[in-house]
């Protein structure tokens, strides 16, 4: 007779690998500086108070320049708004590919790229995990990841455009938060 044992133990790290590799959201985005051409970086940070959508892409994947030339759209739409779109390649030499991506691509918004690495990290993904690009990261203005989609996602299917859309359109309706008050000062006893 088989002991069950082993396949429940099994079972439960297969569980809990899946559930370690699930990216919590809403988090507070870490601050990510995306590499550029000529040693500069920007850093995502810098677009706090604007809706920003991060792109993780690979220059030769059709998908990705499917999202890039939807990307595109949304960042000539509501750029005036309050949009910014980023975006960063991670395939292996992406440095050397970028330009040519953006010569072809022409995206009115900066590319550059990072290691795998850096961007698993980022994404809150497991490296022991089946990756698929492209993978989107949606930040309201106030620095908090609100949405994060991977290639396999149905986000990607036959209506990115709408799904795209529908998701800026939500967090360009948000409010910015007020500003905080400083705290009033404390009278000394005297």
């Amino acid at each position: 007779m088989l002991k069950h044992g082993p396949l429940r133990m099994l079972a439960g790290i297969c569980l809990a690998t899946s559930l370690a590799t699930a990216a919590e959201v809403p988090r507070p985005s870490p601050d990510f500086a995306i590499k550029m051409a000529g040693g500069k970086q920007i850093l995502l940070s810098q677009y706090k108070g604007q809706i920003c959508i991060v792109a993780f892409i690979l220059t030769y994947c059709s998908h990705c320049q499917k999202a890039v030339r939807v990307l595109s759209t949304m960042q000539k739409e509501f750029g005036p708004q309050g949009l910014q779109v980023v975006a960063s390649a991670v395939e292996d030499m992406a440095a050397t590919h970028v330009q040519d991506f953006i010569k072809n691509f022409q995206p009115p918004f900066p590319v550059g790229f990072n290691d795998q690495m850096a961007m698993l990290d980022y994404l809150q993904h497991s490296p022991m995990m089946r990756l698929i690009m492209p993978q989107l990261v949606f930040i309201d203005r106030e620095g908090i990841i609100r949405a994060q989609y991977r290639g396999e996602d149905k986000f990607f299917g036959d209506d990115l455009d709408k799904n795209m859309r529908e998701q800026i359109e939500a967090l360009l309706k948000e409010e910015p938060a007020p500003p905080k008050k400083p705290a009033p000062a404390h009278k000394k006893a005297g």
